[in-house]
């Protein structure tokens, strides 16, 4: 199977075996890239990437270590300029100067960037008057969030003094306290206790019901498979994935030798297969002093 662009060109494929590339067609998107680039000197970290996710869609954007993806996500939210290409948001051109569209998103970035010496109810204020939000409004979503996140009882504390799942959590509670319409979200379950974890899970498939967008890179397969409806998949900085997950299922159950195109294949088994060039890594080192 070759790729296929959206003008249904043939693209030469990346690895000897096959990949699965898609790219449906929508007339608006929540987020729309063509030829994303970014290169740092000699390195090209993210490569001609192009992909569209629509409104209403929980997206998944899977890759190995340094494949790219928080490169990507640092450029969709204006933290890093592309060296190349063009980013929509909600049908519009997004840039540093776009901040009619900043305001209308979330971030839970990959080193947070919280204000250590502020308490959670300080921070969360401010960020809610940094999106334009009254001072009611601040304080009612602050303190639903606050008690939301079970953070309601620590606010004598400073948050540098936070542990990492409690400041993951106010990360969270910052990125919606002003209803974005699109978020982003860059390992918001790391460090997360399993019951704070599932809370989170049903608040962010409440806000897909209501229409927001939910862009997620994570290394937590299952997370992404029960989560997510739509997949992207980056390796080495260019875009070798991209469908719904019973598409990438078929698609790649297609491709094994034996199995039927009806086999319901985990999302680990598609991204090894994607990534590990169908299955064919090489075989795994052992240490001498464990083996």
């Amino acid at each position: 199977m070759k790729c296929v662009c959206p003008d249904h060109t043939l693209l030469t494929p990346l690895f000897p075996n096959p990949t699965l590339v898609s790219f449906p067609h929508m007339e608006i998107a929540a987020i729309q890239t063509h030829g994303l680039t970014r290169q740092f000197g000699a390195l090209t970290a993210v490569n001609d990437v192009t992909f569209s996710v629509a409104p209403g869609q929980f997206f998944g954007f899977l890759g190995p270590n340094g494949a790219g993806k928080s490169t990507t996500i640092k450029m969709l939210t204006g933290l890093l300029d592309p060296s190349a290409g063009t980013i929509e948001i909600l049908g519009k051109p997004f840039g540093a100067s776009a901040l009619d569209l900043k305001r209308q998103i979330g971030v839970v970035p990959e080193g947070m960037a919280l204000f250590g010496r502020l308490t959670a109810t300080e921070y969360l204020h401010f960020v809610g008057r940094m999106y334009g939000l009254d001072r009611d409004t601040c304080k009612l979503r602050t303190e639903e969030l606050l008690e939301f996140m079970q953070l309601a009882n620590e606010n004598r504390k400073l948050v540098t003094d936070f542990s990492h799942g409690m400041q993951k959590k106010l990360a969270m509670a910052a990125a919606v306290i002003h209803g974005p319409k699109v978020l982003f979200l860059d390992e918001p379950f790391e460090g997360v206790d399993a019951i704070a974890a599932g809370m989170l899970k049903s608040m962010l498939q409440g806000m897909i019901q209501r229409g927001a967008t939910i862009f997620l890179t994570t290394h937590v397969l299952e997370i992404v498979e029960r989560l997510c409806s739509h997949v992207a998949i980056i390796h080495q900085g260019r875009l070798v994935a991209n469908g719904s997950l019973e598409e990438l299922r078929a698609g790649v159950a297609s491709t094994l030798p034996g199995a039927e195109s009806s086999q319901r294949l985990t999302l680990e088994e598609i991204f090894l297969s994607i990534v590990g060039a169908g299955g064919q890594q090489e075989a795994p080192q052992e240490l001498s002093w464990l083996a």
